[in-house]
């Protein structure tokens, strides 16, 4: 299939050609024509990475009529970043319509500037929550002919405490809008969204959710805490042609993390909530033309990161949202390309690690931190291969051949070449000469529960804290709804949007059977061993 024969109009099809995009992505190939053949709500759910902006951007740039002057589509993403890829996704796909103005509106920037853009005859709107309201409090932002509006990573927006504005600005457009919803979960402030905003909507999903992706390959490094910076200096060392995403748990130690890095000679720079919006346009354009290679970020600020072929994606330490891991490890491995997610972590972590296997349904390798001969190799072949393809200005350097050939006359060129190696890796060499082996045993890969039967003591529940759930509704939902005694149940673990049930006799196949499917706390039940019972 090709984006001709999805029947959008041709001058779209030339936008999206001239990015070098040939064929759709599954969410395109099933989105588009949807979205093309009728006025309807409609709901994607898909991950990051999937191509989900021409799902949406192609067919609202479609249906729109650039010869008015007036807001006609909108689209509400949950950081400036998002908002800011989006736009510029979207005025490339209409680059070939005349009379485009779409204007991006969000925090941390000139209101000034925006307003100006606004009043100039917008036709399509990429906002930040928080921004789009208080220009439509101050009546320069006007929805009253809206005919689309786009709810970009629904789920993250609410998650970041945007609920209140979202049903705010959608109160201000036509009853008649079609609303469209893309995400990658499905929480219970999503589905009031839903609810309240969509009618006979529909849904279009691609792959599991919270599926990771099959490009990426996952892997976690056990080291001692105080180890960890060491640990992530060897593996930037190990991958010397990396491009990458380094994630911090918070705004202080990314910070931190990319002070070290830099002070320690890395091309490093940090991406987080503090910084100004200019700042953050320097990093992010830096990072876009390569000429930065590392960027330490949090997971707010890196949500708008749209950047093509991102090598790997370091996790310096495990996020305390599990579905967070999935939405970092999708910066790379995009468009058919393969892509490394590597997680640094503590023996206090290993627990985290299963709950994530469990919840993107694939397998996180343990891996050794490499030795110093490995880096050392590694970073050798990279400089001579450089070396190698290096193009040589013959006009350039012949001014001064002579005199070079003077300076080594009688050298022996084994010689030669072991003082270029020594130059090249000298500090590198010096650094590492008598390093230790800082990786530490994993523990055996086995739930806490030890013993007979041990696999089927653990159970996955789909519902967590978004929910609004507290362990005693979980005992309560066990005993009256799977007939089980109080006694029969351990440890419960409330996470963000599952949890986790220990239990202290077999009874895990009487309540997969009694409450599999079954609805409670406002959702449709999914109750799962958290690792698959032995045969």
């Amino acid at each position: 299939m090709s984006f001709e024969t999805l029947g959008l109009k041709k001058e779209l099809v030339r936008g999206v050609s001239d990015l070098g995009f040939d064929s759709p992505t599954e969410i395109q190939q099933k989105a588009i024509p949807i979205l093309l053949d009728q006025a309807i709500d409609f709901v994607g759910l898909a991950q990051t990475g999937t191509g989900k902006t021409a799902a949406f951007g192609l067919p609202m740039l479609n249906q729109i009529d650039f010869s008015k002057k007036i807001i006609q589509g909108l689209v509400i993403a949950p950081t400036r970043e998002l908002c800011l890829q989006i736009s510029k996704d979207l005025e490339s796909f209409s680059k070939h319509i005349s009379g485009v103005n779409i204007v991006s509106v969000y925090g941390g920037a000139s209101m000034t500037d925006q307003i100006r853009k606004v009043k100039k005859g917008a036709q399509l709107i990429c906002a930040t929550p928080g921004r789009l309201q208080d220009m439509i409090e101050r009546k320069i932002i006007k929805l009253g002919e809206i005919e689309t509006v786009v709810l970009d990573e629904a789920d993250e927006m609410l998650n970041m405490g945007f609920k209140e504005d979202i049903f705010n600005i959608l109160s201000h457009t036509p009853l008649t809008k079609n609303v469209w919803l893309f995400s990658a979960t499905m929480p219970n402030d999503v589905v009031r969204i839903r609810k309240e905003f969509m009618d006979q909507e529909v849904e279009v999903q691609v792959g599991r959710r919270n599926q990771a992706a099959s490009t990426v390959d996952h892997y976690y490094f056990l080291v001692d805490y105080n180890q960890k910076y060491e640990a992530l200096k060897r593996l930037l060392d190990f991958h010397p042609n990396i491009f990458g995403v380094v994630f911090c748990r918070t705004k202080r130690e990314t910070q931190a993390i990319a002070e070290k890095l830099m002070k320690d000679s890395y091309n490093a720079e940090p991406l987080h909530g503090d910084l100004s919006q200019e700042q953050r346009d320097r990093v992010m354009n830096l990072f876009r033309s390569r000429t930065l290679n590392i960027l330490v970020a949090t997971d707010v600020a890196a949500r708008g990161i749209d950047v093509q072929d991102i090598t790997h994606v370091i996790h310096y330490g495990v996020p305390d949202d599990r579905e967070a891991y999935n939405h970092r490890s999708g910066r790379t491995g995009r468009a058919g390309k393969t892509g490394a997610s590597l997680a640094i972590i503590g023996k206090k972590d290993q627990n985290k690690i299963r709950d994530i296997e469990r919840l993107i349904n694939k397998k996180i390798e343990k891996a050794e931190i490499p030795q110093a001969k490995a880096i050392c190799e590694n970073q050798l072949i990279y400089k001579l291969s450089q070396i190698k393809e290096m193009e040589l200005d013959d006009n350039l350097l012949d001014p001064y051949m002579d005199k070079v050939m003077e300076i080594f006359a009688g050298f022996r060129w084994d010689d030669l070449l072991k003082k270029l190696v020594a130059t090249e890796l000298k500090t590198l060499l010096e650094y590492y000469e008598g390093s230790k082996d800082i990786n530490i045993q994993d523990k055996k890969r086995t739930d806490k529960n030890q013993g007979k039967g041990k696999d089927n003591k653990r159970l996955f529940l789909n519902v967590g804290k978004l929910d609004k759930v507290n362990k005693g509704e979980i005992v309560k939902m066990l005993m009256d709804g799977a007939k089980v005694r109080k006694n029969d149940i351990g440890d419960i673990r409330i996470m963000d949007k599952f949890s986790f049930v220990s239990l202290k006799s077999n009874v895990g196949d009487k309540i997969i059977n009694r409450l599999a499917g079954k609805k409670a706390f406002g959702r449709k039940l999914n109750v799962e061993f958290a690792s698959k019972p032995k045969k």
